[in-house]
């Protein structure tokens, strides 16, 4: 047995004696993953319960259901309010704590119906990334498995491989929250317009992609060896990102790099005396 092996056999260990489990399961690598192992150890009495509101993409609800439906996952959609919390909307550097906090209000009843623990897909590699979130795990006891089993990326994309997975090479995709910059306020219009510009970057071809909203800014990252593929088609993108409401179109040179938008929050890497 393999070092990937025998941590999905500790994941099993660790899900075994939980009985009845809620995962939070966006659709994404890891929350996919653990509902997979989570039903294969216990079956019905695992529910993969998805949060529908306006900062999840429709490609993406729509991807978790069919998955969940390929499978035979124990499946729920429930509705969760974040836009309705004054801390959420004002999107300062704490925004994921205050989603994730609307996202376990909507959850605990239905775990708390079945007797049941709440995990989360979190890895082991997004302890050292800004993830306001994972305070508000702690805070309500939600469990992370795939923490606890030592799992990171690379083994759960690997591990995922093998189950036939097709989230195993899947890009990742959080909340189209966090394609607004911090301190423009969220809003279900701004959401729907950062949902279609991607919709519009991706028509093209490209899988890998951003759309940073900076108000009236548009910044468009792919990877740094797409980005001369993307600027032929510029003058295409600058019109149909204009006709959703942005004012100015741009690309980043420095290519695409997930959560790029915590770079804000560190301290610059020149000064000007």
């Amino acid at each position: 047995m393999d070092e990937a092996a025998r941590r999905e056999r500790a994941l099993d260990e660790i899900l075994g004696p939980l009985g009845n489990v809620v995962v939070a399961y966006s659709g994404g690598v890891d929350s996919a993953y653990l509902t997979s192992r989570a039903h294969a150890v216990l079956g019905a009495a695992c529910v993969a319960v998805t949060a529908v509101s306006p900062s999840l993409a429709r490609r993406e609800r729509e991807s978790a259901s069919s998955l969940a439906q390929r499978f035979g996952w124990n499946h729920l959609e429930v509705e969760t309010h974040e836009l309705q919390r004054a801390e959420y909307v004002r999107n300062a550097a704490d925004r994921c704590f205050w989603c994730k906090t609307e996202l376990f209000d909507v959850i605990a009843p239905l775990a708390k119906q079945r007797a049941a623990a709440i995990a989360v897909g979190t890895n082991t590699d997004d302890l050292g990334d800004h993830r306001p979130g994972l305070r508000a795990s702690r805070e309500r006891g939600v469990l992370a498995p795939l923490v606890e089993a030592g799992l990171d990326k690379a083994t759960i994309r690997e591990l995922s491989g093998r189950a036939g997975l097709p989230t195993a090479e899947k890009p990742a995709s959080p909340c189209l929250a966090s394609r607004l910059a911090y301190g423009v306020e969220v809003t279900p219009e701004r959401l729907e317009r950062v949902d279609a510009a991607e919709e519009c970057v991706r028509s093209l071809g490209f899988e890998v992609l951003r759309v940073r909203d900076h108000g009236e800014l548009a910044r468009i990252e792919v990877p740094t060896a797409d980005i001369d593929a993307l600027l032929a088609h510029r003058a295409w993108l600058a019109a149909e990102l204009g006709r959703l409401g942005f004012r100015y179109v741009t690309v980043d040179l420095a290519g695409f790099r997930s959560g790029s938008l915590n770079e804000s929050l560190l301290e610059p890497r020149f000064r000007t005396t």
